[in-house]
């Protein structure tokens, strides 16, 4: 009995791992860009495309026209601002709250954006009509990554899920910086706007300074805040980033507040809100994309930004400290299960596609296929680093029922 429980639970291991919490989302995040894709080259691809992008027939700003602009800059401030809390929370009293702690994520993060930077920029060759979508490759999808480490089990080593999950935050607020700084349009009226946006912000940190403790108040000068941001020319979702930085930390009864809301609208984030996102930004129409378009620069620059670029900077960075003794290398990890991890971080999905639909701006036949022919690079470097990253650790990983079940030596 004893020997045919292990090819059992081998057999069944990936379906249960499907259900736990680690792997649900990202898994929801797969089904939800295969059926994108399936939805954009049905024939339902004329109602797909006019359900995100028909004009309301009556709207109250010109960027929440449709429902596209309603996901990307209403739906997704909620995201950023889960973001948000979970880096203050982290920076305070997490896996970021020590010099020590933040050394190796830091470093790693940054080099994990400026080497897909710079192989994006290599790929496409100088052509200045793609330099703005050298952002695209910068980022680590938390959600789809951490899936397939659920998807492995417990054969990661703990320190190698604190180490991506980490990387992967400072990834998140490196990828803030990049919309608000290189994706931000401002003009003088525009600059009404951010200054009223700067007042607001200053109201809601004297209410933390305040102990203002219900969450009601913070909700309404936020959406106020949000609605400051949308007319200033920086991206809107940077308020949910925003508003969560001025969120309290301050335990009460054993809680703080930033905790009590991070833990109502996670889940929400995770399995309503990012997979709508998910929906409407990953179908691509490849009616008139032939194969040379699918082998074109931006294409092959994104993917490869992915694929190449996010490993060779982590795990070359990681290298690096450990042999400069600048930063320890994850405890109890090999370097072939770094290695893996370091694919991984190279799933770019979520933010990716953000960056893509803010790189790449505007109604006409141009910019609509750029954004295209980007969200194939992403979703085909996102698979192949998934694949191929699952693979490295599957190879290079134990189960710890594994090991139990191997004969003693003696």
């Amino acid at each position: 009995m004893a020997e045919n429980r292990l090819p059992i639970r081998s057999v069944f291991a990936p379906v249960r791992a499907l259900f736990v919490s680690d792997a649900s989302a990202g898994v929801l995040l797969i089904l939800v860009a295969a059926a994108a894709m399936l939805a954009a080259n049905s024939p339902l691809a004329s109602e797909y495309h006019a359900l995100f992008y028909d004009k309301f027939s009556w709207y109250p700003h010109a960027k929440l026209s449709n429902f596209h602009y309603l996901i990307n800059d209403g739906l997704m401030a909620i995201f950023f601002f889960v973001v948000g809390l979970e880096v203050k929370r982290e920076v305070i009293c997490g896996q970021l709250a020590t010099p020590a702690q933040r050394r190796l994520p830091i470093l790693a993060a940054v080099a994990g954006m400026l080497v897909p930077a710079a192989v994006y920029m290599l790929v496409i060759g100088g052509d200045p009509a793609l330099t703005r979508g050298w952002a695209i490759p910068a980022a680590t999808d938390i959600a789809f990554a951490m899936g397939v480490l659920g998807l492995l089990g417990s054969r990661v080593p703990a320190s190698l899920r604190l180490f991506l999950l980490t990387v992967a935050i400072v990834d998140d607020i490196g990828a803030v910086m990049v919309i608000a700084i290189f994706y931000s349009e401002i003009g003088p009226q525009e600059m009404q706007w951010l200054i009223a946006s700067i007042v607001v912000v200053g109201i809601m940190m004297a209410m933390n300074r305040l102990h203002v403790s219900r969450i009601l108040p913070y909700i309404l000068v936020a959406i106020v805040l949000w609605y400051c941001v949308l007319n200033s020319g920086v991206h809107a979702t940077i308020a949910g980033v925003v508003a969560a930085l001025t969120i309290p930390m301050h335990r009460k009864d054993g809680n703080s507040l930033l905790e009590k809301i991070e833990h109502s609208l996670a889940p929400w984030s995770a399995y309503a809100i990012v997979p709508i996102f998910g929906f409407a930004n990953a179908g691509v129409n490849l009616s008139g994309i032939g194969m040379s378009k699918m082998i074109d620069p931006l294409p092959l620059a994104v993917a490869a930004g992915l694929v190449i670029g996010k490993q060779v900077g982590i795990f070359t960075c990681i290298v690096a400290a450990a042999k400069t003794g600048f930063a320890k290398p994850p405890k109890g990890a090999s370097w072939a299960e770094i290695w893996g991890i370091s694919v991984l971080c190279g799933i770019g999905f979520t933010m990716s596609l953000f960056i893509g639909e803010l790189a790449f701006q505007g109604p006409g036949a141009t910019a609509t296929l750029l954004r295209d022919e980007a969200k194939i690079g992403i979703l085909a470097g996102s698979i192949i680093s998934a694949v191929l990253g699952y693979i490295v650790l599957r190879l290079t990983t134990e189960h710890p029922d594994d090991r139990s079940a191997e004969p003693d030596p003696a």
